[in-house]
């Protein structure tokens, strides 16, 4: 059986170090969330456990013993076997286009292709996929997921825990549901999010990703793209591309991208509100630093902090 497994960046997983190409085994029978060696069907499930910014991801086999939760027990794809092979890591153009191929196999398209397809869903645990250009997917049921390799699609979810793929060139996918997840592969895409806890990435030239939600992570490894954040505590990684804009100016957000990259970081202070009998942030700097290797290094979050940019040591280091 095939699956994805999140590491830590240095490819350890609880406690434990594992290579490319290697397979470990255990003499125990697995037992999922117990005991065994975990990964899961959908990469984007591997996401409710890594971080998309900070973790490391690959390709597994399943050559053992299976073990995964009941039908009515099962919150997402997750397994556990008693021997497994570790294959390729991915890297994000890899990962994004893994949860594209899996959402689509998973939606059981039709082979005909219908232009101007419009398909729409109010339904818990939808499944929408089109593969026309001009396409429009609409669900607001909790748990959705939708898929599209059509040109200049468009995809939208207002449900919880939902899952959006596409990639088309010129697509928009929009989510406002709680930890939601959205990827693109095609050029010239637009990601947009509310929700708390959502997870955007993109691969694509001149893609645009935006959130408002907290604790969000936004990623990209496209040439030319734009990422922006305003809610709590939200990550922003870029990775690979030239000349792309980092904009991050939520509260305690941090950003970091790769020499010629600009990031954008906002500082607040935290201030008593007897209108609103608690406190609030007050905006009080934004400021913008070019990535130049010297004075501000690559792949280095950075937060804002007495007006100046400051180093921030990385959660999963």
């Amino acid at each position: 059986m095939k699956g994805y497994k999140g590491f830590n960046k240095d490819m350890t997983c609880r406690g434990m170090q594992y290579e490319e190409g290697k397979i470990y085994k255990m003499e125990e029978e697995p037992k999922c969330c117990e005991k065994g060696y975990h990964f899961c069907e959908n990469p984007l499930d591997t996401l409710d456990y890594y971080d998309l910014c900070d973790s490391a991801f690959a390709e597994v086999e399943a050559i053992g013993d299976i073990n995964r939760p009941k039908e009515e027990e099962r919150q997402d794809s997750k397994i556990a076997t008693n021997k497994i092979k570790i294959g390729a890591k991915l890297d994000l153009t890899g990962f994004i286009k893994a949860s594209i191929d899996f959402l689509w196999e998973k939606c059981k398209i039709k082979d005909k292709k219908q232009d101007e397809d419009v398909q729409a869903s109010s339904g818990y645990n939808s499944k929408l996929a089109s593969s026309g250009d001009n396409s429009k997917l609409a669900s607001s049921g909790y748990n959705s997921k939708l898929a599209s390799s059509g040109d200049n699609s468009k995809l939208a979810s207002s449900g919880d825990n939902s899952k959006l793929a596409s990639s088309g060139y010129n697509s928009q996918l929009a989510s406002s549901g709680y930890n939601s997840q959205l990827a693109s592969s095609g050029d010239y895409s637009q990601l947009a999010s509310s929700g708390y806890n959502s997870k955007l990435a993109s691969s694509g030239y001149n893609s645009k990703l935006a959130s408002s939600g907290d604790y969000s992570q936004l990623a990209s490894s496209g040439d030319y793209s734009q990422l922006a954040s305003s809610g709590y505590y939200s990550n922003i990684s870029h990775d690979k591309g030239i000349e792309n804009v980092v904009c991050n100016i939520g509260i305690y957000g941090k950003a970091r991208g790769i020499k010629g990259d600009i990031l954008v970081l906002a500082e607040y202070k935290k201030i008593d509100s007897p209108k609103h009998r608690t406190y609030v942030y007050k905006p009080i700097c934004v400021k913008s630093k070019k990535i130049d290797g010297k004075f501000i290094k690559e792949n280095t979050y950075y937060k804002l902090e007495n007006k100046k940019f400051v180093e921030v040591e990385d959660d999963n280091d």
